[in-house]
């Protein structure tokens, strides 16, 4: 639409009825662009979205069980290193 055929519109239904007209337009051509290009978007990145949690409860889930591990094995360490050190000392109260 060249900027002639805007003032002829102008002079022939006034400027609230083209800007109205102009906005509708707007309102249209945005609603288009959402629902055909952004909804299929979001939609995908949604997908995503749910893989990349589920990865982070698995990769949460590993972590909470090595820990456990680490746990026991410093645990059982302790334990080996309580029961050298009493070895130790019965071994020199005897001698």
């Amino acid at each position: 639409m060249t900027p002639d055929q805007i003032v002829f519109f102008v002079k022939q239904y006034g400027f609230p009825i083209v800007s109205s007209v102009g906005m509708g337009y707007f309102v249209y051509f945005i609603y288009r662009f959402v629902t055909l290009k952004l909804m299929p978007v979001i939609g995908e990145t949604n997908g995503i979205l749910v893989s990349l949690i589920d990865r982070i409860r698995m990769l949460d889930n590993d972590m909470i069980r090595l820990q456990q591990k680490v746990s026991v094995l410093l645990q059982m360490q302790d334990e080996e290193n309580v029961r050298k050190i009493q070895i130790g000392d019965t071994k020199n109260s005897k001698s």
